[in-house]
């Protein structure tokens, strides 16, 4: 276990920049695309997100570890990103629920994790010059060697991460809110079958579709037409996961194939997958969004949602095909955040509306999906 007081740690970026740090969690080397999280919590949520596979997150807010680890939370089975990256480790936290603290968290699940750097100039770089390939490291110290490595790192633009994080076979899942989320989405009976593609799924989208009265399916993002018909569904959900749509080209042929035989919704990687299958096309964001404050307009409600984001590509609102609508735009950057087909019951979304962490203010699109099932 690193001593994340006498421990040295660095991060190297592919445009040659350096910083030093305290190193925390597992000692090793780590390499991958180095991203910023602004959610002031939900931490473990976020290291356990699979659409972080390849990456290496830095948090915005100082001071994270301070509620500790808790594994219901998890959205995963285990730890998805290549490295962690924070202002200050809270070695003392403080929450009833806590099972551990975040530094035994990342040792046992063998991520690295830097400490005591400027998170303020590192987030201000990767805004200036977009998201990086960088090495974190606590044992590789040499200045020179990490750059060189950094600069070798293959570009996030054009890999599938989607074969790193899926299931290996069709599973049932059963489980839905607990007593501290039941509130948020009004349970019903499982009279509907869905299936779910899963591409790097997150658990709380399950625990969602559950909790709206759906009988899930999770099936590799790999499953074909005839083994994702097989189950007999009354809908199909696309989930989240890591990585280029466009490089998913297996799952994009499977969509495709699949509209207009049953109702659709698609979520994060779901909702570009689904746009390349109906022919629109997607595109790198300069430094993604990721956080749970992210401001979408409702655009034919007029209404605006805060929303939980991560992802670092969109689909292009110009290359939109004619049987595709605009429904949700992100009012940061007029960004597409969500369509529908104008005929057939596909929509989808590029935030999170399951959350966790973060607002519940989009919780209704598993309602209208049900609906759509109806």
């Amino acid at each position: 276990m690193a001593d994340p007081q006498n421990s040295v740690a660095k991060l190297a970026l592919e445009d040659g920049t350096i910083f030093t740090g305290r190193a925390f969690g597992a000692i090793g080397q780590s390499s991958g695309e180095v991203v910023f999280n602004t959610s002031m919590t939900g931490y473990q949520e976020i290291l356990t997100d699979p659409s972080y596979c390849g990456q290496i997150v830095v948090m915005t807010y100082p001071l994270i570890g301070n509620y500790g680890i808790c594994h219901s939370d998890q959205e995963s089975q285990r730890v998805q990103v290549q490295g962690f990256v924070i202002r200050e480790l809270t070695r003392t936290p403080s929450n009833y629920r806590s099972e551990c603290d975040l530094n035994a968290y990342l040792r046992d699940a063998g991520v690295v994790g830097l400490e005591g750097i400027d998170t303020r100039a590192l987030v201000r770089r990767i805004r200036v010059r977009g998201a990086m390939m960088g090495v974190l490291s606590s044992t590789e110290l040499d200045d020179a060697t990490l750059l060189r490595q950094a600069r070798e790192l293959p570009p996030m633009l054009g890999r599938d991460l989607v074969r790193e994080v899926i299931p290996d076979r069709a599973s049932a899942w059963q489980q839905g809110f607990d007593s501290l989320s039941a509130h948020l989405i009004p349970p019903r009976p499982p009279e509907k079958r869905v299936v779910a593609l899963d591409f790097g799924m997150k658990w709380n989208i399950l625990r969602c579709l559950t909790q709206s009265g759906c009988q899930v399916i999770v099936v590799p993002g790999t499953a074909t037409v005839e083994e994702v018909l097989s189950h007999q569904p009354d809908g199909i959900f696309l989930s989240n996961g890591p990585g280029d749509p466009a490089a998913v080209g297996y799952a994009i042929e499977t969509i495709r194939e699949l509209v207009g035989k049953k109702p659709i919704f698609g979520i994060c990687l779901g909702h570009q997958l689904l746009g390349l299958a109906l022919g629109a096309k997607t595109f790198k964001l300069k430094f993604g969004h990721r956080g749970v404050n992210q401001p979408v307009l409702h655009t034919e409600t007029g209404r605006v949602e805060i929303t939980s984001q991560n992802h670092g590509f969109a689909v292009d609102r110009a290359s939109l095909p004619a049987v595709l609508e605009e429904t949700h735009i992100n009012l940061n950057d007029q960004t597409l955040e969500g369509m529908r087909h104008r005929s057939l019951p596909v929509f989808s979304v590029q935030y999170h509306p399951e959350a966790a962490a973060g607002p519940h203010d989009s919780s209704y699109l598993f309602e209208q999906f049900r609906s759509l099932m109806d």
